[in-house]
């Protein structure tokens, strides 16, 4: 997601999100569409917890540790607001959400195409340091050709060229038509917040 490069935080969710111990969760599968045409929806989250293992405010280098022990440092950028309230021992953490959903539309006379859309937001000044960002595309395709006896189909990206695949459902194929949308939107999202450990 090009919105994560904004702040340090999110440059740290990379080397944990694959490092640490997190447990990802499936979302449950969408209803099919009303027009019975094939779609597929799968998604899961992560959620990653660190410990602020030391900082130095006016290098504005961390070292965070993750609860497998592993540590990562990092030097986090001017876009990393509020890090003047981060102290050792706060609590870092990440939650990161990936989706794909995959639908086939009867079409509207619509070419195919690529769109992206996304948002970020930061916490306020003088809070504890907080971003959420989220990136959606969108691509569609048209159904070129439809082969039930071999299982195949080929779809015209918006590039123009055509490429085949194989049905992994060939009940699919007779549910879809030459001619249809297929419509691919794939999403991510991540929110990252620090939480100030209460004094003894």
């Amino acid at each position: 997601m090009k919105y994560l490069n904004i702040t340090a935080l999110c440059l740290a969710i990379g080397p944990f999100a694959t490092a640490l111990a997190a447990e990802p969760t499936a979302a449950p599968e969408a209803p099919p569409p009303a027009d019975d045409k094939p779609a597929i929806y799968a998604s899961d989250i992560m959620t990653v917890t660190a410990v602020v293992e030391a900082i130095d405010h006016e290098t504005r280098e961390v070292v965070l540790r993750g609860p497998q022990g592993n540590s990562v440092s990092f030097t986090a950028s001017e876009e990393a607001r509020n890090l003047g309230q981060v102290q050792v021992g706060d609590i870092v953490r990440a939650e990161y959400a990936q989706s794909m959903s995959i639908e086939v539309v009867a079409n509207d006379g619509s070419e195919p195409g690529i769109g992206e859309m996304g948002a970020i937001g930061r916490a306020p000044e003088g809070a504890m340091p907080g971003v959420a960002a989220i990136d959606t595309r969108v691509v569609t395709a048209t159904v070129e050709e439809i082969n039930l006896e071999a299982n195949t189909f080929k779809l015209k990206g918006p590039d123009g060229s055509i490429d085949e695949f194989t049905a992994r459902n060939p009940d699919n194929l007779r549910r879809a038509a030459v001619g249809d949308l297929v419509v691919i939107t794939y999403t991510e999202a991540v929110a990252i917040s620090v939480e100030e450990v209460a004094a003894e």
